[in-house]
């Protein structure tokens, strides 16, 4: 029998709406309200100051260790601003501004990377994880909380966030799979900011674009501007809105550039150079949307200038509530609390001997 070419239905679409200049394409502008383009201009802009104020507390040492979000605002605002309250959020470990845009609080952030295990408690209502530190792993607990919902016959979607170093990993591969084959709600969001730690994207993968990764696993795909508010949030409420139809997930490959530090205990400089940086730095996503807006009549230097004393108050607030929380007595024993559901006899027993030596028994 003579080869033949397979007819495959699968391509990759791109999207972009607002350029560098922040100039918008007319044809693809979504109609979104002023309320709505003032709101996503806010949580960008807080999680930036947020961010920006975190790196001065870690270096003078009055928090931990933690992964900073600059550059990247755009690629998780935009997505998680289409869900709803009954939808489930799951981060990797730079998703703080949608966190914040997601119900959680500036002080469990502070608290959590301060080394307090009460910072990464979920209140009651709020349908976010906790972050996720190994790589990948969130993957699959998206795809079981989507499938856990498909099976309630709900129409709330899973959403996960990560990396493009993790499509790297097997939890990658297993969880698209996995979504695949079940057809699963969920919207899988990789910010694929060019740096997995110090490897670069082009050092990852041969594949010309990591969306086009979820076609082998009957996943739709789609590259987008990640820097790019307006492209995010069009992308985002196409997949979600797919979830909901129960017409399958979707992969979307954000693609923006990570401005700042992998973490903090990174030195970039190291690896990339400052001319790379400054590349990027053009297509930062909170300046291009504020062009934008400005066009629109939403916004001025004034209101900006407005807007960033109210942010930095806020977030001043946050720092002194967090503080004095820290400065109060901490029992030792409640880290063994919030483990398991039904703590272990052998947890138990491990808190019943920290407790006597605490008390100064042998």
């Amino acid at each position: 029998m003579p080869r033949k070419i397979l007819e495959l239905p699968y391509q990759v679409e791109y999207l972009s709406i607002l350029d560098k200049d922040g100039n918008v394409d007319a044809a693809l502008e979504p109609d979104l309200s002023a309320d709505m383009l003032l709101r996503l201009h806010r949580a960008m802009l807080l999680g930036r100051r947020f961010d920006e104020r975190m790196l001065r507390l870690q270096r003078q040492g009055r928090i931990g260790t933690f992964a900073p979000i600059k550059g990247q605002e755009a690629a998780q605002v935009g997505p998680v601003a289409v869900l709803r309250d009954s939808d489930w959020m799951i981060p990797a470990f730079r998703e703080t501004a949608a966190e914040l845009m997601r119900g959680r609080s500036m002080e469990s952030v502070l608290l959590y990377f301060g080394g307090y295990d009460e910072g990464g408690y979920v209140p009651e209502g709020i349908h976010n994880f906790p972050i996720s530190i190994p790589v990948g792993s969130q993957m699959l607990h998206a795809v079981g909380v989507a499938w856990g919902l498909q099976h309630d016959g709900k129409d709330d979607v899973a959403m996960a966030f990560f990396g493009d170093g993790a499509t790297s990993q097997g939890d990658f591969h297993e969880a698209l799979n996995f979504a695949g084959v079940w057809q699963v709600p969920a919207v899988f969001v990789c910010q694929n900011n060019q740096w997995a730690i110090s490897i670069p994207r082009a050092k990852q993968t041969a594949a010309q674009t990591l969306a086009q990764k979820a076609l082998a696993y009957g996943v739709r795909g789609i590259q987008v501007d990640g820097n790019d508010i307006l492209a995010m949030v069009v992308a985002a409420q196409e997949a979600v809105e797919r979830a909901r139809a129960g017409a399958g997930p979707t992969l979307i490959e954000a693609v923006t550039y990570r401005m700042s530090l992998h973490t903090t205990a990174d030195d970039p400089k190291r690896y990339r150079t400052d001319e790379e940086v400054a590349l990027w730095e053009e297509r930062d996503p909170i300046t291009r949307f504020q062009v934008y807006l400005k066009a629109k009549g939403l916004l001025d230097d004034v209101q900006i200038a407005a807007l960033e004393e109210e942010i930095e108050a806020e977030i001043q607030a946050a720092v002194a509530r967090t503080e004095a929380k820290m400065a109060e007595p901490v029992d030792p024993l409640t880290m063994f609390d919030f483990i398991y559901a039904e703590p272990s006899p052998y947890l138990l027993e491990q808190k019943e001997e920290l407790r006597r030596e605490l008390a100064g028994q042998s």
